[in-house]
């Protein structure tokens, strides 16, 4: 038994081998790292300039609203396996948005409730449009980042938004 530490969200999970995927914030095998090689971004001291902290702030607002949509879109969900996997994904999103606030040293603010649709073709549609502009977002965001532990960090939420995508589009 094994204790693997993402780079980026700085959770452990402990098995066999390095999982292809996060278990908490879906970062890909690339940025676990056994357990003693591990330093998170969460747990650094980063001077974080003007340009990434608002980028940052757009990432809190827009990871807590998908968190919200997909908690909905789990609640209207017609089998189980789709329940399941919005339930997965906004629990992603959730961790998302604490290591942000981490990074920026803020407490988790308060998001409007969001709905969804009741139909859950019309729920996939919505999800790839949320998660393509996110990966576009933290495409440019990481492109803008002047701090390489932040560039970093929006290159892996890039990454988990583009392996949501995938999901999605094979239920389509």
């Amino acid at each position: 038994m094994n204790n693997f530490i993402c780079q980026i969200c700085g959770d452990a999970y402990l098995g066999e081998e390095k999982p292809k995927n996060c278990p908490f914030c879906g970062a890909r095998e690339h940025f676990i790292k056994v357990g003693k090689e591990a330093d998170p971004i969460v747990n650094q001291k980063i001077e974080i300039s003007e340009i990434s902290g608002r980028n940052l702030e757009e990432t809190l607002a827009l990871e807590l609203r998908a968190n919200l949509i997909y908690l909905c879109m789990a609640s209207v969900a017609h089998r189980y396996e789709l329940k399941a996997m919005y339930k997965r994904l906004a629990k992603v999103e959730m961790e998302h948005a604490v290591i942000v606030t981490k990074l920026l040293n803020i407490a988790l603010p308060k998001v409007e409730e969001q709905t969804c649709s009741q139909d859950d073709i019309e729920n996939f549609k919505k999800t790839i449009e949320l998660e393509e502009h996110a990966a576009g977002l933290y495409s440019k965001f990481a492109k803008e980042s002047e701090e390489q532990n932040i560039k970093i960090f929006f290159t892996a939420l890039n990454q988990a938004e583009q392996d949501h995508i995938e999901l999605i589009k094979n239920y389509l």
